[in-house]
């Protein structure tokens, strides 16, 4: 059902670029980065995020690692991970499949400055075994993202 709903968001927002569904696991960077030949760094993870009683996407580069720090001096509070159950309320989409497209409901999202180095990034697209490969720069327009240097 996720994957649909992030097919459905392509096919309305961006109907020229195909999410790419592969055998084998995308789940991890080091997975993600195997099954697109890339390396870890242009793969696009999102994080989803609690905030006080805010709940984010944070969309970084595949090697990029959040800075505590930073993100409190930008957000305000301390980054909290949300468990499995509470993600896929959130953004309809599994562990390991999380993306800032096709979600059930509006969430704010973030991209960090990792990102801008690349011509293409590979973000996950709503299932463990699927992606896109899009322009940071495009992911963050089409998603209405915010960019910010939250990582190290």
């Amino acid at each position: 059902m996720s994957l649909e709903s992030v097919r459905a968001f392509f096919q309305q927002h961006a109907p020229d670029i195909p999410v790419l569904v592969t055998e084998e696991s995308s789940a991890t960077v080091a997975l993600a980065a195997a099954a697109h030949s890339v390396a870890p760094e242009q793969i696009a993870k999102t994080i989803c995020l609690r905030v006080g009683e805010d709940v984010l996407l944070l969309v970084t580069s595949g090697t990029a690692r959040l800075s505590n720090r930073k993100f409190k001096d930008r957000f305000g509070g301390k980054p909290r991970m949300l468990d499995a159950d509470t993600v896929i309320a959130a953004t309809s989409h599994p562990p390991g499949g999380v993306c800032p497209f096709g979600l059930p409901s509006a969430l704010a999202v973030y991209c960090d400055e990792s990102l801008r180095p690349f011509t293409e990034v590979v973000p996950a697209a709503g299932a463990t075994n699927a992606a896109v490969r899009i322009a940071p720069l495009r992911m963050a327009e089409l998603v209405s993202a915010q960019w910010v240097d939250v990582c190290e």
